[in-house]
């Protein structure tokens, strides 16, 4: 059984999905209907950056929904046939292309009103985020409760953690995981995502998402905000929560293994995602679909 993965924000590098757009016309197509959507050239971000505009949130979201997109669409025409689909974070909305529950358009303009909305939250109420290692689930929750203006943010894999909260909360719970000889390394973002603070975020999205009229789910869809299988009519609610909640990766891909998957296939850019479900699960046979060199091992699988 094959489950296909889509990477959130912060995988992306410039560079990103050019070579599949070099090789492929339907990787071409899919970066020339962003550009026309969005109204400017997002794929010359994506080949050619800046990197300063790369990962400016508003363009980086929908930036890495066209690239993800254009390596399914790649992927699915050399074969690969998905029994289930997920995301972390944002590469729920992509992962939601692939199900069939969301088409392309509503997805790059929905992502580019997340990451706008993200970042006006996080320049009101500037906050933190910091990876906790080698930390148990349930003691790095205790720690933010003693902190105080802290909160998990991605339970990715055993003994690694992202917490998110104020500056000076942050600030505190490195201290405390020092003094414990524990490892906290900050993160180099501007605002604290997957927390209460991203409340005005919601909010903002709401309209967005209302507008949303969201398609069958052909593909099982396994949310990482409820580490469940979602129907049609509870997407609208999933993907608004998403900004306040924890990422649940590791209890998604759980739910994965659980119900047969041996094959995991990361598309669109990087291998991060990979290296999470190996440690979870060193069973799993991992694969990325990035570039046309990866076609190569794909077709082993899909044979």
């Amino acid at each position: 059984m094959i489950a296909v993965m889509f990477p959130g924000q912060g995988a992306q590098t410039v560079g990103m999905g050019q070579e599949l757009a070099e090789h492929f016309s339907i990787a071409r197509e899919t970066f020339d209907e962003a550009d026309a959507v969005l109204g400017y050239r997002l794929s010359d971000v994506c080949f050619n950056g800046p990197v300063e505009r790369l990962t400016r949130t508003d363009v980086c979201q929908p930036a890495l929904v066209a690239t993800e997109v254009a390596a399914w669409r790649v992927a699915a025409s050399h074969g690969l046939d998905a029994e289930m689909v997920f995301g972390h974070s944002l590469g729920e909305y992509p992962a939601l292309v692939a199900a069939g529950a969301m088409s392309y358009s509503d997805a790059l303009w929905i992502a580019a009103e997340r990451g706008a909305a993200m970042q006006e939250a996080a320049d009101e109420r500037p906050g933190a985020m910091a990876a906790l290692l080698g930390i148990p689930d349930d003691v790095v929750a205790q720690m933010c409760s003693a902190s105080g203006d802290v909160w998990p943010a991605n339970f990715n894999c055993p003994g690694q953690v992202v917490v998110s909260g104020t500056q000076d909360g942050i600030d505190r719970l490195i201290h405390q995981v020092a003094n414990e000889g524990g490892k906290a390394a900050r993160l180099q973002v501007s605002g604290a995502f997957h927390s209460p603070l991203m409340e005005p975020a919601a909010e903002r999205l709401g309209p967005a998402l209302a507008s949303w009229a969201p398609g069958e789910v052909g593909i099982p869809f396994l949310s990482t905000t409820t580490a469940g299988v979602e129907p049609t009519g509870r997407l609208r609610e999933v993907l608004l929560d998403q900004l306040t909640a924890p990422v649940r990766f590791r209890a998604a891909v759980e739910v994965a293994l659980n119900a047969g998957v041996t094959t995991f296939v990361e598309v669109g850019v990087g291998r991060v995602l990979s290296g999470l479900v190996k440690r979870i699960s060193r069973e799993a046979t991992l694969i990325q679909v990035n570039s046309p060199a990866d076609l190569g091992e794909l077709a082993e699988v899909v044979a």
